[in-house]
């Protein structure tokens, strides 16, 4: 996988690590789940139950802290998008794919800056250039094509006195826009998360039926190698 961004805050860093490793015992899980079933072996429909519950309350656990630490999270992602913004470079390759899914983020919910499009008066190559560019994912027109990254004159004033007030650009900041979206997206969200979990305790369910149904462990059935 692609190491994180040197720009990550801890809490992001220990969270995608966390991810990662449940990804990893989830597929191992999965057939270890296949393999009791399929040979009828207790045990490993023991150790799948065991995990298929372990992980459940891991992800009541992350919902829980992710809701009573919202706003020290919030610090953090505005910590991060701002030192972005700052060092925004379109030739940066290093930071790159960060700079990407920055980008991604101000087209897809129309928005600029963590807080406001002022946001990017801060960046240094705008501050060499005089502000007489912006970003060109901030660009506020669905009708004309400007690049998806980088940064833009497209819209501007001619004249050589083009300031941040010219930038035709989305001033809505991504934090209200991100919050927007999850608002808007609340019903789906939990639709979700509340199916995940339903699909994880008929999982518990029928390993432990199938785990009473098996009058005796017989480990001679696990597959030879």
């Amino acid at each position: 996988f692609c190491p994180l961004p040197e720009t990550s805050s801890p809490s992001l860093k220990t969270g995608a690590y966390v991810l990662i490793a449940v990804g990893a015992v989830t597929m191992l899980m999965g057939f270890l789940g296949c393999l009791g079933a399929v040979n009828e072996i207790r045990c490993l429909l023991g150790l799948y139950f065991t995990c298929l519950l372990v992980i459940l309350i891991t992800q009541v656990a992350a919902g829980l802290i992710i809701y009573f630490q919202k706003e020290k999270l919030k610090e953090e992602l505005s910590l991060i998008v701002n030192n972005l913004i700052q060092t925004y470079d379109p030739l940066n390759e290093e930071e790159k794919n960060l700079q990407d899914a920055w980008d991604y983020v101000q087209r897809q919910i129309a928005c600029c800056g963590w807080e406001g499009a002022e946001d990017w008066k801060t960046n240094a190559i705008l501050i060499n250039k005089s502000l007489a560019e912006y970003p060109c994912s901030c660009y506020n027109s669905s009708e004309d094509y400007v690049t998806d990254s980088g940064f833009c004159t497209k819209g501007l004033p001619s004249n050589s006195t083009v300031t941040f007030a010219d930038w035709p650009v989305h001033q809505q900041g991504c934090m209200n826009g991100v919050e927007k979206w999850l608002k808007d997206n609340l019903g789906i969200i939990l639709g979700v998360c509340t199916g995940v979990a339903v699909v994880e305790l008929l999982g518990m369910i029928l390993s432990i039926a199938l785990c009473k149904n098996i009058h005796s462990e017989d480990y001679t059935k696990v597959p030879k190698s």
